[in-house]
């Protein structure tokens, strides 16, 4: 069963919302956050990303994540942000210009995590888990949240979508034309019924957030083994979105260089894995380039200034992962050509989140940043979902989930 708790958040008020919203901590370098912090000084980076603010200091300065201590102590004792009266929950939901989505913010308990009751399907990296606990643990706060999905029984999406009412407590217009909006739950009654009804889910999956989850086990850990009433820190938050509640776009891959090779030679090694035919006009504002053929295991590759659809000929049979493109991409073309073993670590190979428009791969490689780019195919919800039952561990980079939603407009404080 799954357990939620509601919490007593720290927000921005109605007003200070669209000022202090800011984009996850780990979607923008130190410069792209300074740059933001530069126009807009009440952004939440200031708290989520502190480096970005002290470029003189190592971004693990003990200072750096002080800092940050500093500046949440300071918005809160401004009035920007200010705790709710009582515990709640919160409707997070998200309208597109093509979807609306709506999640369920509360806490969940860290045990669960350690159960397994609570999934995840990739590997953290211990260079950001390490950043992540040390942030929480200093800043005392969950200032991000972990983004998870539930399967739907009995109408449990349509309920919270019901809970939606009224004005927002907070809205935020974002910049690429999304709305952000949070509806507070303090009725105790519905509270009770919503934490009714997750007891009836078995499993969650973690979308998005899996170094902000395991940090918070961390953290978590420490103050348990330290022997004092860790309260609080027992929980993360998290937002919790059905399994039709949710999109996911491929994730694109780029390579610097085709290791010595001709464009011509390229072509003709990647000849004996991929039919490769030539794809054609692609509509480079969409976010991926839907396939000619109706085969399985079909990506599209970009290289010197034209479209190519390629069908792997061999698949690894039944295994999921084994199967997914992204392992078959891995292993017979980036692995066995390029001599990219290392998808993690090896600097000749970038990726670029699904929700970017297939124009930024053209002009990545039109550039001369790289010499060829890879558009991948969404992998279905219920494949994730199976691979976390499984205990399974998909590829660096295999989802680009949506909504990506905001910092700073609901956080969980340990005390």
């Amino acid at each position: 069963m799954v357990r939620i708790f509601p919490f007593v958040a720290v927000r921005p008020g109605r007003d200070a919302a669209p000022q202090v919203a800011a984009v996850p901590y780990d979607v923008v370098t130190a410069d792209e956050a300074r740059r933001i912090i530069r126009d807009n000084p009440m952004s939440f980076l200031r708290v989520s990303r502190p480096d970005a603010d002290l470029p003189e200091c190592a971004p693990t300065d003990p200072g750096v994540y002080s800092s940050a201590r500093d500046r949440f102590t300071a918005l809160i004792s401004s009035g920007v942000l200010a705790r709710d009266p009582g515990p709640g929950m919160y409707v997070y939901r998200v309208i597109t210009s093509n979807d609306t989505y709506t999640g369920l913010c509360c806490c969940l308990h860290v045990d669960d995590y350690k159960s397994g009751i609570i999934r995840r399907h990739e590997q953290t990296r211990y260079d950001k888990e390490e950043d992540r606990t040390r942030h929480i643990d200093t800043v005392n706060a969950h200032t991000g949240p972990v983004v998870l999905i539930y399967r739907d029984r009995a109408g449990l999406a349509r309920y919270i979508t019901t809970l939606v009412s009224g004005s927002p407590d907070a809205e935020v217009r974002w910049n690429d034309g999304s709305v952000h909006q949070i509806y507070r739950i303090s009725d105790s009654a519905v509270v009770a019924l919503l934490e009714e009804h997750f007891s009836q889910v078995g499993r969650v999956y973690i979308a998005d957030g899996h170094h902000r989850a395991k940090s918070a086990v961390n953290v978590a850990g420490m103050r348990r083994d330290s022997g004092v009433d860790i309260g609080e820190a027992e929980r993360f938050m998290g937002v919790l979105f059905s399994d039709s509640g949710v999109r996911i776009h491929g994730y694109s891959r780029l390579v610097h260089d085709l290791g010595g090779r001709s464009p011509g030679e390229f072509m003709k090694e990647i000849a004996q894995y991929c039919l490769v035919l030539p794809y054609g006009k692609v509509n480079n504002g969409s976010f991926q380039i839907p396939p000619h053929s109706d085969r399985p295991h079909v990506f599209h590759m970009y290289l010197t200034g034209l479209w190519y659809e390629c069908i792997l000929k061999e698949t690894a049979g039944s295994d999921l992962i084994g199967s997914l493109d992204v392992s078959l991409l891995q292993h017979q073309v980036l692995e066995h050509i390029l001599g990219i073993t290392d998808p993690r670590g090896d600097a000749r190979l970038q990726y670029l989140g699904g929700a970017r428009p297939v124009a930024d791969l053209e002009a990545m490689v039109d550039r001369g940043d790289y010499a060829v780019a890879f558009s991948m195919q969404p992998v279905q919800v219920s494949t994730v979902l199976s691979i976390a039952d499984a205990n399974g561990i998909m590829p660096p980079k295999s989802t680009w989930f949506e909504p990506k939603l905001l910092s700073g407009l609901v956080i969980h404080t340990l005390s």
